[in-house]
């Protein structure tokens, strides 16, 4: 070797290696998953939309009609305005039987008379009855018109014998009024019917029943109210059945009573 080689040191100097680098993190999932629509095209990555986005999007449902709240508000009124009305006429009532302390009219049977009694050709029988009745109004405060309709009936043993009317006039406060009413009567079966009241004449007890109903206006004060009628029957016994002779009443019981 003709020149020498010249040997340089090398140096050799401690490199540090890079940082390895960390492993990714692994990839997260969504928590609501994605819908994918696919399009005309048929590239579904365009159309992929998160269904959260969809559900935020949907309109909130529409709430049900309250058709039972109001029902159930309408029968609440409806009631509550009956029992206040019903309260209100209560209370009316009340102050005017406090203020007008109203009694039912009496009435009483006076006198009888049988003008007629005959059996007919066709056995039927023809009966006339004169009979003198007394109303007494006994309110202070309140007067009675006697209205057109009344009707008065003679009955021996659920037997009609005649019937007639009462005449139609005012009766003011605590009054008495007489009157005589003529009923007049035709039944078909005379035959029977006599022979039962002469058989029945024999005791010297014979059962009569005068039946009243008899239509009448209240008035208070200077009110005149709607009619109402006035029910009853008094119940008669007698001592005979003679035509034009005196006929005794041995015993009388009236009962009366209103029908609106």
């Amino acid at each position: 070797m003709t020149e020498h080689q010249r040997i340089h040191p090398v140096v050799v100097q401690d490199v540090e290696a890079p940082p390895s680098p960390s492993p990714p993190p692994p990839p997260t999932r969504p928590l609501l998953p994605q819908v994918t629509f696919r399009s005309e095209k048929g590239n579904p990555a365009r159309n992929q939309v998160p269904l959260g986005h969809l559900i935020a999007a949907r309109p909130p449902p529409l709430a049900p009609p309250k058709s039972g709240n109001c029902l159930c508000k309408c029968l609440c009124w409806t009631l509550s305005l009956l029992i206040f009305l019903l309260i209100i006429v209560g209370a009316t009532a009340g102050i005017l039987y406090l203020v007008f302390q109203p009694k039912i009219p009496k009435y009483s049977v006076d006198d009888l008379r049988i003008s007629d009694l005959t059996l007919n050709f066709d056995l039927s029988l023809y009966a006339r009855f004169n009979v003198k009745i007394t109303a007494e109004n006994p309110n202070k405060k309140i007067g009675i018109y006697y209205e057109k309709g009344s009707h008065l009936s003679v009955w021996y043993k659920n037997t009609n014998l005649c019937q007639g009317s009462i005449p139609r006039f005012y009766q003011g406060h605590q009054n008495k009024t007489a009157f005589n009413v003529v009923l007049t009567g035709q039944n078909q079966y005379g035959r029977t019917l006599l022979d039962a009241m002469q058989e029945q004449q024999q005791t010297r007890r014979i059962p009569l029943d005068l039946k009243i109903d008899v239509p009448v206006s209240i008035k208070l004060g200077k009110l005149k109210l709607n009619k109402v009628r006035i029910m009853g029957t008094c119940m008669l016994i007698v001592d005979n059945l003679s035509t034009n002779s005196l006929i005794s009443i041995k015993a009388s019981t009236c009962n009366f009573g209103l029908k609106l």
